[in-house]
C-alpha cells in the first residue's frame, strides 16, 4: 500500500475505520435463518461471537452467567472490584453518582484496595457453577501472582490483556513475563492482546495463543489515543493481524483466532469487523447499556483508575435494554444498537454468506459517505443513524 508523505522524511500508510467502509452485497442473499453464527475456539463452542469485555461497569458473576446463557461469554475482570471487595455494590452506586471533577481521583482510592487471591477462586467457581463457559482476563504485570488462584477456581479460558500486550517486554528493573512459555505451559487456552499490527499480532500467534485480541484505543471509554497517542483505526488493525493469521497458518498449519476488541456500536460495526478478518467481536459500552449492567448506567475501562497515568474516562451509557435484546433482540429502536447479532445474521444473508469464515471473504469499499448519504433529515432530527 503506497505510503502519504507526512513532512520531509516521515511518510506514513492510510487507516481507516468501521465508519470509512462499506460492506458489497454479492450476487447472492439467503434466509437469515440459514445462517450460522457460531464461533468454536479450542474445545470451546459458542452461539454467539462475542466476549463481553472485562471492564467492571460490563460484567459481574452475574451478567457473565447471563450473557454465557444467550450464548456467548462474559469476561470477568480477575483484578477489577470483584476480586478486591467480599461486597462490591456500594461501591458501583457510590461511583454511578460520582462528580465528573472527582470521579477519577476517587476511583483510583476505591482500586487501592489489595486483590485477594481467594476472591479470584470463589468469583470463578461461581460462574463454572451454573454450567456456562468460565472466561476472565488478567494483565501481564499479575498473571503469574495470580495463577495459584486461577487454577484452583478451574478457570476454562484465560485472556491476556493491556492496552498493548508484546511477545518482547524489555525491562531492566523488574523481570518480565515470558508471554510463550507461560502460555504454553498452562493447560488451558489463553487469548492475549492487545495488538494493532501485523508484526505484533504475528508474534503474539507465535506465543502459542489460541487467539489475539485486536484494538489498541478504540473503545468508547478509553482515552489512550490522547493520553499516549497511539493506535491504528480497528478496519485496518483488524485486516493487518488477519494477514498475520494467514502467514502464521502456512508456517504452522496451527489457525489462531482474531478477537475485534472495541471501537464496536451496532450491529453494522460488529458486521465489518467480521469481513475485516475477525472471527469474534469483544463489546464493552453495547452492553454496559444493559439493565443488569453492574455500572448501573456508567461504563469504564481497565486503565480508567491507574494510579499515576489514567487512561479511560467513566461515560455515561443509556440503558436501553436487557442483555438478551441487546444481543439477540428483539429490537424496539432503529438505530442498529439492539438485537447486535441479529444484525450480524441479517447482514451476512443480504450479502449471501452463510458462516463467519465464509463472510470474512466479502467484498468492501472505501465509502467515506457511506454515514451521511442521504441521512440529512434523520441527522436533523437527531433519529435513526443521526443519533
Amino acid at each position: 500500500m503506497a505510503e502519504i508523505e507526512i513532512g520531509l522524511g516521515k511518510s506514513g500508510r492510510r487507516a481507516y475505520g468501521f465508519d470509512d467502509i462499506a460492506i458489497v452485497p454479492s450476487r447472492r442473499t439467503r434466509d437469515p435463518e440459514d445462517v450460522d453464527i457460531a464461533w468454536q475456539i479450542d474445545a470451546f463452542r459458542f452461539e454467539l461471537p462475542v466476549l463481553g469485555s472485562a471492564m467492571d461497569g460490563v460484567v459481574s458473576p452475574a451478567t457473565a452467567i447471563e450473557i454465557g446463557r444467550l450464548g456467548g461469554a462474559g469476561v470477568l475482570n480477575l483484578e477489577g472490584l470483584w476480586t478486591r471487595y467480599e461486597d462490591p455494590e456500594p461501591l458501583f452506586e457510590e461511583i454511578a453518582h460520582l462528580d465528573v471533577e472527582k470521579a477519577t481521583r476517587r476511583m483510583q482510592e476505591i482500586y487501592a484496595e489489595p486483590l485477594k487471591p481467594e476472591l479470584v477462586t470463589a468469583r470463578i467457581k461461581e460462574i463454572k457453577a451454573t454450567g456456562v463457559t468460565a472466561v476472565a482476563a488478567v494483565t501481564p504485570q499479575r498473571a503469574s501472582m495470580l495463577m495459584s488462584a486461577i487454577v484452583a477456581g478451574e478457570l476454562d479460558m484465560l485472556i491476556i490483556q493491556g492496552t498493548v500486550v508484546s511477545a518482547e517486554h524489555v525491562s531492566r528493573t523488574v523481570e518480565p513475563l515470558n508471554l510463550k512459555r507461560f502460555v504454553r505451559e498452562l493447560d488451558l487456552p489463553v487469548i492475549v492482546g492487545g495488538c494493532a499490527s501485523y508484526q505484533a499480532g504475528l508474534h503474539l500467534m507465535r506465543t502459542g495463543a489460541a487467539g489475539v485480541l485486536v484494538g489498541v484505543g478504540p473503545g468508547h471509554a478509553c482515552t489512550t489515543r490522547g493520553v499516549l497517542g497511539i493506535g491504528v483505526p480497528q478496519a485496518t488493525a483488524i485486516a493487518d493481524v488477519r494477514a498475520a493469521r494467514m502467514r502464521h497458518l502456512d508456517e504452522t498449519g496451527v489457525y489462531v483466532h482474531v478477537i475485534a476488541d472495541g471501537g464496536m456500536a451496532t450491529g453494522g460495526d460488529i458486521a465489518k469487523a467480521i469481513v475485516c478478518g475477525a472471527d469474534a467481536v469483544m463489546i464493552g459500552s453495547p452492553l454496559a447499556a444493559a439493565y443488569e449492567a453492574p455500572g448501573k448506567g456508567w461504563h469504564w475501562g481497565m486503565a480508567t483508575f491507574h494510579s499515576s497515568l489514567p487512561r479511560g474516562a467513566r461515560v455515561r451509557t443509556q440503558q436501553r435494554g436487557s442483555l438478551e435484546e441487546i444481543l439477540t433482540g428483539p429490537a424496539h429502536e432503529n438505530d442498529g444498537r439492539l438485537n447486535l447479532f441479529g444484525a450480524l445474521r441479517t447482514s451476512m444473508a443480504t450479502t449471501g454468506y452463510q458462516t463467519l469464515k465464509e463472510f470474512q471473504k466479502a467484498e468492501v469499499m472505501v465509502a467515506p459517505a457511506l454515514q451521511t448519504e442521504g441521512k440529512a433529515l434523520q441527522k436533523g432530527q437527531g433519529v435513526g443513524m443521526g443519533r
